[in-house]
């Protein structure tokens, strides 16, 4: 195949390492995801601790979420349809925020922070280790 006029060829130095090391990372995003749910769980203990009871219910329905690229803690659910207003509160309807999940979320941040970021640095050693 004849090369464009005016059109130069490049050739980068340590290209395969890099991509060799890109598809490693790549496939440690699963292990990203372990380190999101640890965090989530911190979070999702101690937000049901804080969590206003009146039946449990709303307490009982906090669930941390697995995903790569963040920690997600949810409450409610279809039976449980009150904790949206409960936890941000709904003005017109004379109830107060309580935000007991953001209020874990900042309480527990040293704790799941420095675990996530050990996670974190594991795995760029691991994915530098690689190549």
């Amino acid at each position: 195949m004849a090369a464009d006029p005016g059109h130069e060829a490049v050739r980068v130095e340590g290209l395969a390492a890099f991509i060799r090391a890109m598809r490693q990372a790549e496939a440690d995003l699963d292990d990203l995801k372990d380190a999101t749910q640890k965090a989530g769980s911190i979070v999702l203990a101690a937000a049901t601790a804080r969590a206003p009871r009146r039946t449990g219910a709303l307490a009982g329905s906090g669930r941390a979420s697995r995903a790569a690229r963040r920690a997600i803690v949810r409450f409610g659910s279809a039976r449980v349809p009150y904790a949206g207003p409960i936890h941000w509160g709904w003005p017109r309807r004379h109830i107060a925020a309580q935000p007991f999940a953001i209020d874990a979320a900042r309480a527990t941040e040293p704790m799941w922070l420095a675990g996530f970021t050990r996670d974190i640095e594991r795995l760029v050693a691991q994915v530098e280790g690689s190549t």
